[in-house]
């Protein structure tokens, strides 16, 4: 279970320190669903917008923008984000800052690798199961409702975010309760048809499975 929690993680370290980057990414960068890197905050801004990671792990002291500068950006795009700070040194007042601006966690260097693995499992029940890996390189992001392919966003409709978020909750689906959950009236079959052709030239045509008689169920990874 902890390890299915670990996998549906897109983690983003922002570190000026290549060593340090190296280092944490080999010990631990296996254990997420991706371990992304930026060697400033203007560059972990950047790959925060497009591919919107679910914890940030950043030094404070960086060039062009410091960490405690990107996260005040990065809280603004989203005040749920969980931000990690990591320092060569204990200082209270930046310290202090970290914590008004809704820093979740605080690492002095050096530290042991583990801690920061152990301290992300400790989040488990925070942020919960909400992006779910599933089959061709997709993943679903339940918070934002947002549906990404290898790290790139897809544009999708209200309708065909509801029907994604319906086929996530039960095994199977069948075709009339897709109706009447998505559009909130019964629609044509050939209306239902029309919607899932057009979802899958968005997406894949393997995404979405067709259960002859039952109804529709997504491909999981």
């Amino acid at each position: 279970m902890r390890n299915k929690f670990l996998k549906s993680l897109k983690i983003l370290l922002v570190e000026d320190e290549e060593k340090l980057s190296s280092l944490l990414k080999n010990a631990i960068g296996d254990s997420f669903h991706s371990f992304l890197l930026a060697k400033d905050g203007n560059e972990g801004l950047e790959i925060y917008k497009k591919v919107l990671p679910d914890i940030v792990i950043t030094d404070i002291m960086m060039p062009n923008k410091t960490g405690l500068e990107m996260a005040k950006e990065i809280k603004k795009i989203n005040p749920e984000s969980k931000i990690i700070i990591l320092s060569a040194f204990s200082d209270v007042e930046k310290l202090l800052s970290a914590i008004d601006i809704g820093v979740v966690k605080y690492f002095i260097k050096p530290f042991d690798p583990d801690e920061v693995l152990t301290y992300i499992l400790s989040l488990e029940e925070v942020i919960g199961e909400k992006s779910i890996p599933l089959a061709e390189g997709f993943v679903f992001n339940k918070t934002t409702k947002s549906l990404y392919r290898n790290n790139r966003y897809i544009a999708l409709s209200k309708k065909e975010i509801a029907f994604l978020e319906v086929l996530l909750e039960e095994n199977i689906v069948a075709y009339q309760k897709i109706k009447k959950l998505v559009w909130n009236e019964m629609v044509s079959d050939a209306r239902l048809r029309t919607f899932i052709r057009r979802l899958r030239e968005k997406t894949s045509k393997e995404l979405l499975i067709n259960i002859k008689g039952e109804g529709y169920q997504i491909a999981l990874s």
